[in-house]
């Protein structure tokens, strides 16, 4: 969603999903119109919004609009103009609907409806169920490697990427965390944490693969590989966060790492003798197929259902089985290097 993990390009995925500042929809006169108008009167149609009333000065005629909300939707910081382009948007998609025209998106996103004040609600449900596939996984591996294998007399694991995928699994949890936030709600301070963290996952799943996949146990060799990585992932995410939100970038930047990984993990699959190998393909496969729901979009079903939900529900099968296959490959490495010690 980084994403290292197959699973890794879901967050790949959530970096390539493209924002863009003007789009069909809120390009549209009509819905301009509507905006400006409801924005004044505080109604679209025969919906009027409390908070849209101002005295001559400005100044809410009710005081702030977050205390006139229920309390249970106050976090959600919908004020006037949103609401007003949200009310707009719905009402301009009827009068098209009517016409026979198809959707279309207005500011970067397709036209869902809200429940109970979530942007997203479909994407959201998805978003937890990877979150807690995610924690399961994480949790089943180190119980795993720190219970039910051997230990060294040093009770480290004999496993050599233990340490390395419990920070991905914290990564991992965390960007499908401020995924789910996100799409709850879309403001800047969630799309820049959702990027940043699906940017810092999809980083150091590079790591992680290349590390597994040419076997780097040495921790000098892990660090040359490792530090130029981060220094270019971290210094990305500063560049998002501090200087421009680069969407055209941030993509390219998502589909190279992605794309690397990919390959990484293919071609490894391919000449290992793993014998867990076929869940790599699965996933590897089951990772490229889902892409194509961000590169080829489409309207939405039902106004609740869009290519990223149906992505956010193809990942949670693919997270159980990446897991399942770095259980696994733990068992594998803990077998192996066992016979060697006797």
């Amino acid at each position: 969603m980084a994403q290292c993990r197959l699973i890794v390009f879901f967050a790949a995925l959530s970096c390539i999903a493209v924002a863009i500042n003007a789009s069909t929809g809120d390009a549209d006169p009509i819905y301009k119109a509507c905006v400006k108008e409801c924005e004044k009167t505080g109604c679209v149609t025969d919906k009027c919004f409390q908070h849209c009333k101002f005295s001559s000065d400005g100044i809410p005629i009710d005081g702030p609009w977050y205390f006139q909300e229920p309390l249970y939707q106050r976090w959600k910081q919908w004020d006037c103009h949103n609401d007003c382009q949200y009310h707009c948007m719905l009402a301009r998609e009827e009068e098209r609907e009517k016409l026979g025209d198809k959707p279309v998106k207005y500011h970067g996103k397709w036209p869902l409806r809200r429940v109970y004040g979530i942007q997203e609600p479909i994407s959201v449900a998805l978003s937890a169920l990877n979150l807690a596939m995610q924690f399961h996984g994480w949790v089943s591996f180190f119980i795993l490697v720190n219970y039910n294998l051997p230990l060294r007399p040093n009770k480290r694991t004999y496993y050599e990427f233990t340490g390395l995928l419990h920070l991905y699994g914290l990564l991992a949890m965390n960007s499908w965390f401020w995924g789910t936030v996100f799409h709850s709600r879309d403001v800047e301070l969630t799309e820049k944490l959702d990027y940043s963290s699906a940017v810092a996952l999809l980083g150091f799943s590079l790591v992680v693969s290349i590390l597994r996949a040419f076997s780097v146990r040495d921790e000098a060799s892990r660090v040359m590989v490792a530090a130029p990585l981060i220094a270019f992932v971290t210094t990305h995410i500063l560049y998002l966060n501090f200087y421009q939100l680069d969407y055209g970038l941030n993509k390219k930047v998502c589909v190279g790492m992605g794309v690397a990984q990919l390959l990484i993990w293919a071609v490894w699959a391919y000449v290992t003798h793993h014998p867990s190998r076929w869940k790599l393909w699965v996933v590897v496969i089951g990772g490229s197929l889902v892409m194509l729901l961000e590169i080829y979009d489409f309207p939405p079903y039902w106004k609740f259902v869009d290519a990223h939900a149906i992505r956010n529900a193809t990942a949670i099968p693919l997270t159980f089985l990446w897991w399942s296959f770095i259980r696994d490959d733990a068992e594998f490495r803990t077998s192996t290097l066992l016979k060697k010690a006797k």
